[in-house]
């Protein structure tokens, strides 16, 4: 009788190699959110060795409609350690580095270990820039998720290059910033061709508009999506790559 084992599924469907490869993998997530807490979600089911989480946020309750880590009960708490603690209760082999910082150009000393693909999941456009270019410094692939709010529909998602990409405000501001740092566009990214939608705005007991400045507007849908197809493409490269290894061997 076949004895189930965790990878079990996975094995049967990418073989004993690409499991041992995925093992020895260490992945670096940045921005652990509606996007990047369902990238370690899937990379963590997924055999993946080694995930270094970066965020310095802590749950509050306006994620509880989209975060994978939200609950009643870690509101208040570190999004790393939450996410951390997740993985470890159904992966424990997994080793997770929780790191509760704001990523920028100081961030770069994580690079001192060995990391085979980053995910960029961050909202700021400056922490993203910083990410993309240390990881084309030190030659490890990244992929980057772009603009997620405003939307509805999970399958206008689609993986191409920056260059790319159009109906996205954010993809729109990375590129400037991009060729006025002088390094490629052709950056692997994750976006959505629906437009965004208009937000509406509150209104308080009296009925009036409240003035102040909203975050953007989100569901689940899309950024899960996008968490998931981020993972996706990391998932395939390295067993891809083992298959290369393999050839060469």
């Amino acid at each position: 009788m076949l004895v189930e084992t965790p990878l079990q599924r996975l094995e049967l469907l990418v073989g004993p190699a690409a499991i041992e490869r995925l093992k020895q993998a260490c992945v670096l997530i940045v921005g652990i959110g509606g996007v990047g807490g369902y990238a370690a979600e899937a990379l963590g089911r997924s055999g993946i060795g080694k995930l270094i989480l970066v965020d310095a946020d802590t749950v509050a309750p306006s994620n509880l409609n989209r975060q994978i880590i939200a609950t009643l009960e870690t509101l208040n708490q570190s999004k790393t350690e939450v996410m951390a603690a997740r993985i470890r209760s159904f992966a424990p082999e997994c080793e997770v580095q929780a790191v509760n910082a704001f990523f920028n150009e100081q961030s770069e000393s994580l690079f001192d270990q060995k990391i085979d693909y980053v995910i960029d999941a961050i909202d700021t456009l400056s922490s993203k820039l910083a990410l993309i270019e240390i990881a084309q410094r030190h030659s490890v692939p990244c992929i980057s998720s772009l603009g997620m709010a405003n939307r509805f529909d999970p399958t206008q998602l689609t993986v191409t290059t920056l260059d790319k990409t159009c109906n996205d405000p954010l993809a729109r501001a990375l590129r400037q910033m991009v060729r006025k740092r002088g390094f490629t566009v052709k950056i692997p990214v994750v976006w959505s061709r629906e437009l965004p939608r208009t937000q509406n705005q509150l209104v308080n007991a009296e009925g009036q508009t409240l003035k102040q400045k909203y975050p953007p507007a989100s569901t689940i849908f899309v950024p899960a999506a996008a968490g998931l197809t981020c993972a996706s493409v990391v998932f395939q490269a390295l067993i891809e790559e083992n298959k290369v290894s393999e050839k060469k061997d």
